[in-house]
């Protein structure tokens, strides 16, 4: 229980040094949630949204699983997805995977694992997409493969009926996808941006 008590003392701590900067935070919070980002990524302890794009409690909304997939039949992801574009309104869409992912590596070397297998059925259909992947040095396959599955998944985002919706009734949401290296703590965004049922638009767009 040590563990735990110093986890409550640590939020005492953070929640009285925010008011000492902010006195009002909390009540604004408490009064509205107006974040412009939706943020899907890794379970990874290691990958927190908010930390990573120097962004407070409020300014980002937040959907994470294991190996940031979006299967069209997960209905939690989907209610995120939902909520966050029609009644949120967010502008932005971010699908961030990272590299070095344990769920890419357990379907990159295809050993049963056991119930979660079903769910990273996903990211062996993106790589048996991605065959060249085989061909590369092996130190490079991991991040290639953790790079693929993200553009995979913004598709899957894109082909959502929700996304459908919301750019067929003129909503301005982009989706983008981004990858993040835990051993340097960048983003590199992957070009692969969306604003609509057309065409890509360019990386780093507004």
């Amino acid at each position: 229980m040590s563990d735990l008590n110093n986890l409550l003392v640590n939020n005492r701590a953070w929640a009285e040094r925010v008011k000492a900067s902010d006195p009002g935070f909390f009540s604004k919070l408490t009064g509205q949630q107006r974040p412009q980002y939706l943020w899907i990524g890794c379970s990874d302890s290691r990958v927190p949204a908010n930390q990573i794009v120097g962004l407070l409690p409020g300014d980002i909304f937040v959907h994470r699983n294991v190996g940031n997939l979006v299967h069209q039949t997960d209905l939690n992801c989907l209610a995120v997805l939902q909520y966050a574009v029609e009644v949120l309104q967010v502008r932005h869409v971010i699908v961030c995977g990272h590299y070095g992912c344990g769920a890419v590596q357990a379907a990159l070397d295809g050993r049963p694992l056991g119930l979660i297998d079903n769910w990273l059925r996903n990211i062996e259909t993106v790589h048996r997409a991605c065959s060249h992947i085989d061909a590369l040095p092996a130190d490079q396959r991991l991040d290639a493969l953790c790079e693929h599955n993200v553009r995979a998944q913004v598709q899957s985002v894109c082909d959502s009926t929700v996304m459908r919706a919301a750019w067929a009734g003129g909503q301005d949401v982009t989706v983008h996808g981004w990858i993040y290296g835990i051993a340097d703590g960048l983003v590199k965004d992957l070009g692969v941006s969306r604003a609509g049922l057309a065409e890509p638009v360019a990386a780093g767009a507004t």
